[in-house]
Formats: C-alpha cells, structure tokens, sequence
C-alpha cells in the first residue's frame, strides 16, 4: 500500500518541474527579447549622436518618441491619429474578413470537387500570377478613393493565400477516415463537415496569421496610392514632406496593430484547437 502511495505522488513533482522549466524559459525569451530591443533601439540612438547615421534619412529613436507623442496630443496633418488608425484597421479588417471567407469557401469547394478543381485551377493560377498591388491603382479608378478600393485590394491579397491553404488541406484530409464514413452511410456534407473541414482547419488558421499582415499591405498600399484619411496616405504626407520620423512613427502604429491582430489570432487558434498537443521547450 506504501509502495502505491509513493508511486501514486510521483507525477505531481514531475509536472511541478516541467512547469518551472518553462516558466523560466519563458522568463529568458522575454528578457532575450527585450535585450536585442535595447540594443537595436540603443545602437540607432548612439549612431545618430556620434555622427554615423544620418537622421535626415533614417530618423532618430527619441525624435520618432517625440512625434508619436506629438500626434496622440495633437493630431496629426490630415486629421486625429485616432481615427487614422480605425480607417486602416477597418479597411484591413473587412477585407481579411470577406478574403478569408471567400477563400475558405472557394478552397473546400473546389478540394472536394475535382470537376470544378480542374475547370477553375486554371484561372486561378493566372490570376495568382498577377501581381496583385498593381490592382490597387485599378481599384480605385473603379470604385474611388473611399474605403471601397482598400478593402477590394485586401480581398484579393488576403483570398489567394487563405485559398490554397484551404484547398490543400482540403486535399491532405484522412482518406481512411473519409472512407470509414462514408461506409457508415454519410453524406458528402457530413463527411465534409464532420471530416475535411476539421482536417483542414490547421492549415486555414495557420494561413490566418499571414493573410491579416496582407490585408494590411493591401489598405495600406491602397490608401498610399490615393485616399482621404488613413495609416497609407499619413506615410504618404511623411513621406512628401521628407520627414523620416514620421514615416517610422506610421510604421510603428501598424506594427503595433499587426502584433495585436496576431495576438487575438493565436487566442481564436488555441481555443478552436484545443486538442492539439502543446510543445514543451527543448523538444
């Protein structure tokens, strides 16, 4: 019974260790990160004291900080960094969310049906092939320099990388478990509901986090190209001005926005796979 007993408490001690392990490797990223933070940030400020960068060109850390700082006070030159800041996201944010629609649907179409796999691939290929940034000047030509043409490039960067993802993993599903299903008499969207789509779910979440960093070339580059208000045309009015400052401040934003879109990304992907095994550092 004493044997058992010890045996029994064994694993607690075990786990207790493997969770301090990754604590403190958590503990030595973050303290990594910030080191090389200082360091870039640090190395940029010095050069441009002693002479070795030319802050004309490349600005300088604490006057990109006074900058931020002068447009969250008192706006920018074409209007509140606020609101800036909620045109780019919403143009982003519409067009990554119709994208990925668009090309989850279109992907597991076309990956559970070879007839229309083999009539559209063709097309899609080509239309793959065009460089889809020149759309944007056409964009606005058609639909004119609102919100309509950021988010029409956006759908058509983020669509292609959300599709092929789909469609492959559409590809990649079980094909025993697909059969084993279909032995038990269901139908072609069962199997595909309850089968391909959780099968494929991995690879359209992974395409998730590239896509939104698309979405947001495609509002900005969009909002560069012509536009009233935006993250794009603040970049551009920077850039007209010859104010590298104000170009890193901009850059800066988006960045920041981009960390937090992924961020609430990898939230949804934790919990819609919540089955999948988590890594351990050192593996």
């Amino acid at each position: 019974m004493a044997e058992t007993t010890l045996s029994a408490s064994h694993p607690q001690p075990r786990i207790e260790t493997m969770v301090e392990r990754m604590r403190r490797h958590n503990r030595l990223v973050m303290a990594l990160r910030l080191a090389v933070l200082v360091v870039l940030i640090g190395g940029w400020e010095l050069g441009v004291r002693f002479g070795l960068i030319d802050p004309f060109f490349f600005g300088q850390p604490s006057a990109i900080a006074l900058k931020l700082a002068d447009w969250f006070q008192n706006g920018t030159s074409i209007g509140p960094l606020w609101k800036q800041i909620w045109v780019t996201i919403y143009e982003a944010g519409a067009g990554f969310l119709i994208g990925a629609v668009l090309g989850v649907l279109c992907g597991i179409a076309l990956g559970r049906n070879q007839l229309l796999s083999d009539v559209f691939s063709i097309y899609i290929k080509v239309a793959n092939s065009i460089p889809r940034v020149v759309l944007g000047s056409i964009f606005i030509v058609a639909l004119g320099l609102g919100a309509a043409s950021k988010v029409a490039l956006a759908v058509v960067m983020v669509f292609f990388v959300v599709f092929a993802n789909a469609f492959q993993g559409v590809r990649e599903a079980d094909k025993n478990l697909i059969a084993n299903a279909r032995i038990l008499g269901a139908s072609n969207w069962q199997v595909t509901r309850a089968v391909v789509i959780p099968s494929a779910l991995s690879w359209i979440l992974a395409s998730l986090h590239v896509s939104f960093g698309f979405a947001l070339v495609g509002a900005i580059v969009g909002e560069f190209l012509g536009a009233r208000e935006g993250m794009g045309l603040l970049i551009a009015t920077a850039q007209g001005s010859f104010d590298s400052n104000g170009v890193f401040a901009a850059m800066i934003v988006i960045a920041v926005v981009a960390l937090i879109a992924e961020w609430i990304l990898t939230l949804i992907e934790n919990r819609l796979l919540t089955w999948r095994p988590e890594t351990t550092a050192g593996e």
